[in-house]
């Protein structure tokens, strides 16, 4: 195994209720103003606003809203955030909704206690930030990103066209509800749980000794997540599989699956940097790219495609595992092609080669690619 220190440091509450039952206690620590995040004001349809600000009033505390985070939250928006934390001395971020608020967040947090430029000096001067950030809480309603436990964020600089991994403030608690995730779209619930689906499968391709407990734990990981997708796909209600894929997501992510080792994440980059240039959508987005990519990398690490053909989808072969991958995507009616991303951009074959040249590539997986490599993917996918 690779040299590591491992420390966790996000409080999750889990279950029915567990805002009600432990956010007042949370509060009752903290400082009196408290900047309440979200997004596009879904939460105040699905009756989470009312009961979160119910929570607020109660303990004193003396609320700033900050709404409309987007998916794939870009820089400026981070700026707004940190300027309003900054004129109304917050004492306490809450970030209510899915990555796309807590990640956001993380950077409002660390953003609001400097003068410096976090994009200048983490993207950079290759940096981290040395003040301590403001304390940060997430209040999960939409799983997948597996945000919540980590410092780790995705933005978007939309002058530089580069949404790259930015790193600040881990939340310091996690409540995680299933039933708040209830009142989401069907497409939104299978691109949030593929995401976690792709987390673990990329850090599994990672460089890694054989025999690596990391590697046990994420193929399990990929499997729960594989069996209550396809649970949802009978009954889109089904609590259980709710709450087992909000858990699925936060293992992916709170960095025991990387223990002792490096990782891939080769897809992530190359999704990330199609969502700098486009709209498309996360999850929706590494659907489409992972069977092309694996294609394309198959032949480097059979033996490990095998043990994931074998443990995932009960399938023998390397090329028959990702062939399952890809029925799978068929399966839960997520894209295959990216005609079905429904962006709002018109994705041209030159825009794909300024997106394929602009993609960081990585040397932790089974085989670098080029950026011809990664042009010639994004056209298997046109």
């Amino acid at each position: 195994m690779e040299n590591f220190v491992y420390e966790y440091p996000t409080k999750v509450y889990f279950g029915k209720g567990a805002a009600s039952q432990h956010l007042p206690g949370i509060l009752a620590a903290c400082g009196p103003n408290v900047l309440l995040a979200y997004g596009g004001g879904s939460i105040k349809k699905n009756g989470v606003y009312g009961e979160l600000t119910g929570i607020l009033k109660a303990a004193g505390k003396t609320v700033t809203e900050f709404s409309g985070i987007m998916s794939n939250p870009t820089f400026a928006k981070v700026q707004e955030g940190a300027r309003l934390a900054r004129e109304n001395k917050i004492d306490l971020v809450l970030a209510v909704g899915g990555g796309s608020v807590v990640d956001c967040c993380k950077i409002v947090c660390a953003q609001a206690v400097t003068d410096e430029d976090l994009w200048d000096l983490e993207m950079v001067q290759h940096k981290a930030p040395s003040a301590s950030p403001i304390p940060l809480g997430a209040v999960v309603t939409a799983s997948g990103t597996g945000a919540e436990m980590n410092g780790g964020a995705v933005i978007t600089n939309e002058d530089a066209k580069i949404k790259g991994g930015m790193f600040a403030a881990a939340p310091r608690f996690a409540i995680l509800d299933p039933t708040y995730t209830l009142s989401l779209p069907r497409m939104q619930v299978f691109s949030g749980a593929f995401d976690t689906l792709s987390h673990a499968m990329e850090t599994y391709f990672g460089r890694s000794d054989r025999d690596n407990v990391s590697d046990e734990v994420a193929l399990a990981v990929m499997h729960s997540t594989v069996v209550n997708m396809r649970t949802l796909l009978q009954d889109l209600d089904d609590y259980t599989a709710r709450s087992n894929l909000m858990w699925t997501s936060a293992m992916a992510e709170n960095g025991i699956l990387k223990v002792g080792r490096v990782t891939d994440f080769e897809c992530h980059q190359m999704e990330h940097q199609l969502g700098a240039y486009t709209d498309c959508n996360h999850g929706q987005g590494l659907a489409m790219l992972h069977p092309a990519y694996y294609r394309h990398i198959v032949k480097d690490a059979p033996e490990m495609f095998t043990r994931l053909g074998q443990a995932v989808f009960g399938v023998e072969g390397a090329e028959a595992a990702v062939d399952a991958l890809a029925a799978f995507i068929q399966e839960c009616g997520l894209p295959t092609k990216l005609t079905e991303l429904r962006s709002k951009v018109e994705i041209t074959p030159d825009l794909l080669r300024q997106v394929a040249d602009s993609v960081n590539l990585l040397p932790n997986g089974p085989r670098q690619l080029t950026h011809d490599e990664v042009y010639d993917i994004f056209m298997e996918c046109l």
